[in-house]
């Protein structure tokens, strides 16, 4: 079900010196459709939180990026109840979301999908766990301390009739484990489907990492931004910890594809918010071309 029926989820080439008011991207006309993923940061519960991590500080830098960005498909990592509600509205009224926290009772941080109504028509969507018992909420099972998840959804594009999944996950920064038994339930739900599929997430895991490797292998999935026609920014590293970005670092937030999606477009956004860096990760945005991936219509 979408967030109308969540308790505490609302339905609902540049230089980093350079940050302009104007979109990297913005609304794009149809076949193309903006995706983006983006690990917010959770609002840190900290008696004396650094500076630089208050999520009022950070609030308003979220909402004026995704105000100007307005992406068609988001994927947000590390949302609490009250965040996920304010990305909705920060988004506008025609964007709504499903996905809940990931501990046992729907509470903790979530990676809810946000998608645009007027664009995309939600068919069905489920939250699993990335665990052995997928449909028990808040179950673990790989060595990760904390449980993970991944939400799917699957939608219909309006403009093209292209029927596609999406797929938003945060998978666990601390067990490699984890991240493989993650990938390779994501590879398995990918590969079983038909249709076109999109995976965002924070990965915590860089291009040449094992997870990395084993999820595009035999090109089940292709980085989008390694795929991209064109490529509108350097390739920084997306942790930035609230610091300049820094290309020496690893891109750990991802958006991948099934290999018959066209990208046009890809780029990582390093506009800072009025008050600071609105979190310690960089959003990564891509323009995809669903229309071409042979879907069900």
């Amino acid at each position: 079900m979408d967030s109308a029926g969540s308790p505490g989820f609302g339905v609902g080439a540049q230089d980093s010196r350079l940050r302009s008011e104007s979109a990297l991207i913005g609304p794009v006309p149809a076949p193309g459709l903006h995706v983006m993923s983006w690990n917010i940061r959770r609002r840190s519960f900290a008696l004396h939180p650094r500076r630089a991590d208050q999520w009022r500080r950070r609030a308003p830098g979220v909402r004026s990026l995704l105000k100007t960005e307005r992406p068609a498909l988001l994927g947000v990592q590390e949302a609490l109840a009250d965040q996920a509600g304010f990305v909705a509205e920060s988004l506008g009224g025609g964007h709504r979301f499903v996905g809940h926290g990931r501990g046992p009772r729907g509470h903790g941080e979530a990676s809810p999908i946000y998608y645009d109504t007027e664009r995309l028509e939600l068919l069905d969507w489920e939250q699993r766990a990335l665990s052995d018992t997928p449909h028990h909420p808040g179950s673990r099972s790989w060595g990760n301390l904390i449980p993970r998840i991944m939400v799917v959804a699957r939608f219909r594009d309006r403009a093209t009739a292209t029927t596609f999944l999406a797929v938003n996950t945060h998978l666990d920064h601390l067990s490699l484990s984890s991240r493989l038994s993650s990938v390779e339930s994501i590879r398995e739900l990918i590969t079983g489907s038909e249709l076109p599929g999109v995976v965002l997430g924070d990965m915590n895991a860089g291009p040449r990492s094992a997870p990395i490797r084993e999820l595009l292998r035999g090109q089940a999935l292709v980085d989008a931004w390694a795929v991209a026609e064109r490529r509108e920014s350097p390739e920084w590293g997306t942790f930035a910890n609230y610091q300049e970005p820094r290309r020496d670092r690893a891109r750990i937030d991802w958006i991948m594809a099934t290999p018959q999606v066209r990208v046009s477009r890809a780029v990582i956004n390093t506009r800072r918010g009025p008050r600071g860096w609105a979190s310690d990760h960089l959003p990564v945005q891509a323009v995809l071309h669903l229309d071409e991936a042979g879907g069900a219509r």
